[in-house]
């Protein structure tokens, strides 16, 4: 089981990565691209995730992933139950979701352990 404390300890631990509050809805940012969502209850992590990939994500381990809600199937985003992730595979997940929106030398640089370079250029969105 991972715990808010858990996500937000991973999430804020990335380059140009802060938290928001969005409508009662902890998300968490790369400038105005959401990376990572929590539930309003705090049981489910939503997540950027590669679309071509979430179907069998859901089909190969469907007690702890979920596809998003119909009104998001367009983002490229997956959704998991926060009592069934460990909190190595939380990392992986959220730190997958962050290089999906910020510029491929910031991932490059923080992937290297060198840390992150300057403000991200433009914006775009991947997900709720």
């Amino acid at each position: 089981m991972v715990t808010v404390e858990q996500v937000r300890a991973v999430a804020l631990s990335l380059p140009q990565a802060y938290e928001a509050l969005v409508r009662d809805r902890v998300k968490f940012r790369v400038g105005r691209i959401v990376f990572a969502t929590l539930s309003r209850d705090e049981t489910v992590l939503g997540f950027g995730f590669p679309e071509p990939e979430r179907e069998s994500m859901v089909a190969t381990r469907p007690e702890v992933f979920l596809l998003p809600p119909a009104s998001d199937m367009r983002y490229s985003w997956l959704c998991a139950r926060m009592a069934a992730l460990e909190p190595e595979e939380t990392a992986e997940l959220l730190v997958g979701a962050w290089e999906l929106c910020v510029p491929k030398t910031v991932a490059a640089e923080f992937s290297s352990g060198r840390g992150a370079a300057g403000p991200r250029p433009g914006s775009g969105r991947i997900g709720p």
